[in-house]
């Protein structure tokens, strides 16, 4: 059996290293760009030697999607959560959950630099990864629908769903993109700028949503 540390046992240790490695690589990611941050750089930073990055990951591109994945962890949990909550109509509740996605993604300007500003084009690793989060906004938009409107039905149920999956795949596409280019030249840090990203959001949601239904 390992040694228990500050009443940690290694693999506890292990998760609190990685923690710490992810936490440096938010901070100098989003200032310095993934291109100019080093592995170096983020165990400097994280104070954690280079042979531990090693143990927790494979390269700095590893490390990359690690945060990717944590970002998404940490955003479907506050989306399905506010969902699982939620009451009233499609109407009342996806302006509510388009807000919570929205300030998830803003309240610390780094997470969305480094999720959006930066995540296009580096590897076809962290672009399966981007795909991922997508798809998985998708298949939430899908289980919504099928909320309110009812699962497809009847003997083109499967066209129906193909249907619902495309607009689905396009309408976070959309809102993804909506955020990319508001963060050009918006300042996160105003918040009378984020309402103004989040009512964009919210009309596009709307206008796409209604296409669907007629």
């Amino acid at each position: 059996m390992g040694r228990t540390i500050r009443g940690l046992d290694a693999e506890q240790r292990r998760a609190e290293r990685r923690e710490q490695l992810l936490d440096a690589s938010l901070k100098l990611f989003a200032a310095n760009g993934y291109i100019n941050t080093s592995i170096e750089q983020i165990c400097s930073t994280a104070y954690i030697g280079t042979k531990s990055f090693y143990e927790v990951f494979t390269n700095r591109e590893d490390c990359y999607v690690a945060l990717l994945q944590r970002t998404s962890e940490r955003l479907q949990d506050q989306v399905a959560g506010m969902a699982s909550q939620a009451v009233g109509n499609e109407r009342e509740v996806a302006p509510k959950l388009i807000q919570v996605f929205a300030h998830a993604l803003l309240d610390d300007p780094r997470v969305a630099k480094v999720t959006f500003g930066m995540a296009g084009g580096i590897s076809p690793l962290v672009e399966r990864q981007r795909r991922t989060n997508r798809r998985w906004a998708a298949g939430f938009l899908e289980q919504l629908w099928d909320r309110y409107d009812g699962p497809p039905a009847g003997p083109d149920a499967a066209d129906q769903r193909a249907v619902r999956h495309s607009v689905a795949i396009g309408l976070v596409g959309g809102l993804f993109d909506l955020i990319s280019d508001w963060f050009l030249d918006a300042n996160p840090t105003k918040p009378d700028q984020i309402e103004t990203l989040i009512d964009d959001m919210t009309t596009y949601y709307i206008v796409v949503r209604r296409g669907l239904t007629t």
